[in-house]
């Protein structure tokens, strides 16, 4: 079950953070994330004039424009589910590629223009990643990019048609999330994005 403060829920905790983390912050010696399952929200600045920012959460000049799991619901397929746990979701997103990070490729697209940048096919895989790029963004994330979290144990819940019982509502950006004492789920997306 997620510890959080008193009285406050998941939504609390990612809409209404009382610190937003840095690059610096999470790669530092003691970096303050958890090597545990959870909820991870994206703050972003100096967003390009195409991204719609309206109706975005805004703490400081930040504007929360994504929220991710660390940790999977188990592949059809049969094969092992995710061991990713916050750190290394939060560390993979801020120094990975775009390969292994939608976070990554989705900014980097947004940012192709004003960074300089181009997503490449690369290897024996065809693997997409933005090569050299790849440092102009995580230079520009170091600038423009915080990221708060909140452990949870159970991540990988199934997505809803309907809102089930007990479920509160919060709006996340574009993106409706319904949220539950320590579970998150995406019900729904209200824009084309």
């Amino acid at each position: 079950m997620a510890t959080r403060r008193q009285g406050s829920t998941i939504c609390d905790d990612l809409l209404r953070p009382g610190r937003l983390w840095s690059r610096q912050d999470v790669f530092s010696r003691r970096s303050p994330v958890p090597k545990a399952p959870g909820v991870y929200a994206w703050y972003f600045r100096n967003m390009p004039p195409h991204v719609p920012t309206t109706g975005c959460t805004i703490t400081g000049d930040f504007h929360l424009l994504y929220v991710g799991i660390s940790r999977s619901a188990p592949p059809k397929s049969g094969k092992a589910a995710s061991k990713q746990n916050l750190s290394r979701r939060i560390r993979s997103h801020m120094r990975g590629n775009a390969s292994g990070s939608t976070l990554r490729l989705s900014l980097g697209c947004i940012l192709t223009d004003r960074l300089g940048i181009a997503l490449r096919r690369v290897g024996r895989r065809g693997r997409f990643t933005f090569s050299a790029g790849e440092q102009r963004l995580s230079a520009w994330m170091e600038e423009n990019a915080r990221v708060v979290w909140k452990v949870c144990e159970e991540t990988h819940l199934p997505q809803f048609s309907s809102q089930p019982s007990g479920f509160t509502e919060c709006s996340v950006g574009s993106l409706i999330w319904k949220l539950e004492t320590s579970d998150l789920a995406i019900i729904s997306s209200h824009s084309s994005m």
